[in-house]
């Protein structure tokens, strides 16, 4: 279950057909025929805004019963995709549409977002089942990703569009961090590329917008956390960029959760995410130790009917002992980090203790000196008054006896 925050100082503008097929776009190149299709009563809008996307924490994100609606999210279209493109692209579903609105955020010169709007429930599942995964030009890279949308609001206030809703997580809205995540999180099912490092379509669709997919691309750079410049551990925010140190360094990056309520981190040395709300990993995606390769880490059966044996997961295909490496390499790491952090802190322990035992033992020793000269004092000042006494006593015989 999805919601959209958009936030928009911006008012929707109206988009026509004829001068977008006047103009020189991406699917003119491939002489594709002039639309047909479009009702006269559908509406093309186009606005500028910042999006904001939340899932429900408590639930599993892919498309249920209960969370599908008649308003679909397509998160990211690549922009050498005019409007009238992506229009094409739909083909014949767009005739069933009854509202498209445009969604193009300037500071992401690479894509925009569309939210397409049904009259009935049966065809958005038609529009989800015919083109969700399907790739937007065959010798291109980016692949549709759509998702179900619960509701959308526009909001003039950053602060509003910001704050997540009650029981909501907020999420990527780049294409390729979205795919980095588990199914049951983001809500994408299957993925085309393992995006791993120095991938030619991470890079292609991430040039100008993400910062995370930029950041996992320099690898020959040494990243350091951006509050305390530590260079081990090092965590970036899913959502925004940030770079952070790990909770067994200095924890910047908890810290960042806790103040923005971004809870997903990447680990930019094993590409991990790792959840602080539901306090687990749930990236889609493990290096193989077997192979080398890139496996997925939910292998969850896709046949409607629940049977492993009418689908392709029943076969042995190697998989199960590369996710059981993996998962035991994850546990090692994590487990490794926590003895380093107990160690550290019983070293911490200890050596306060030597430093009291010290400090007592100092202060004792003091107090006994302090004893010792404060009774040498006293009983000097007893003998000295003693033989004060003496002297007086002398003095009065020697006064007394005749001259």
């Amino acid at each position: 279950m999805f919601i959209l925050r958009v936030h928009s100082v911006d008012s929707e503008r109206p988009i026509s057909i004829e001068e977008e097929e006047s103009g020189f776009t991406y699917a003119s190149k491939r002489a594709q025929p002039p639309l047909k299709l479009i009702q006269p009563s559908l509406k093309l809008t186009d606005r500028k805004g910042l999006i904001h996307l939340y899932r429900n924490s408590s639930h599993s994100s892919l498309p249920n019963p209960s969370s599908r609606s008649t308003t679909l999210f397509i998160v990211a279209v690549p922009n050498y995709l005019s409007s009238l493109d992506f229009i094409r692209f739909c083909d014949s579903r767009i005739s069933q549409v009854s509202d498209i609105l445009f969604i193009r955020n300037d500071g992401m010169e690479d894509r925009y977002s569309v939210l397409i709007t049904f009259s009935d429930q049966s065809e958005a599942d038609g529009f989800y089942n015919n083109l969700n995964g399907k790739k937007f030009a065959p010798s291109e890279a980016e692949v549709c990703h759509i998702l179900y949308v619960m509701s959308v609001e526009h909001t003039e206030f950053d602060e509003v569009a910001a704050e997540a809703p009650t029981g909501f997580t907020e999420l990527p809205t780049c294409p390729i961090c979205l795919e980095r995540l588990d199914p049951d999180t983001s809500g994408i099912v299957s993925t085309l590329c393992d995006h791993s490092f120095q991938c030619s379509c991470t890079s292609k669709w991430t040039y100008l917008s993400c910062q995370v997919c930029r950041l996992c691309q320099q690898q020959d750079e040494i990243l350091n956390c951006s509050i305390c410049g530590k260079t081990e551990n090092v965590w970036a925010c899913l959502v925004c960029g940030f770079v952070g140190c790990g909770r067994y360094k200095e924890g910047h990056s908890i810290r960042h959760w806790k103040e923005t309520h971004h809870c997903y981190s990447l680990d930019l040395r094993t590409q991990q995410i790792w959840d602080y709300v539901g306090d687990s990993y749930v990236h889609r995606l493990n290096h193989s130790k077997i192979d080398g390769k890139s496996v997925e880490m939910s292998t969850s059966c896709l046949s409607h009917q629940g049977d492993c044996g009418l689908c392709e997961c029943s076969e042995d295909t190697g998989i199960s002992g590369a996710i059981f490496n993996s998962k035991v390499d994850s546990i090692v790491i994590e487990y490794n980090d926590l003895l380093a952090s107990q160690l550290k802190g019983q070293r911490q322990y200890y050596e306060s203790l030597i430093v009291e035992a010290r400090s007592k033992q100092e202060s004792s020793i003091a107090e006994a000196v302090e004893q010792i000269v404060v009774n040498t004092m006293q009983e000097l000042q007893n003998k000295i008054e003693k033989c004060e006494e003496e002297k007086s006593g002398i003095t009065e015989v020697r006064v007394s006896l005749p001259s």
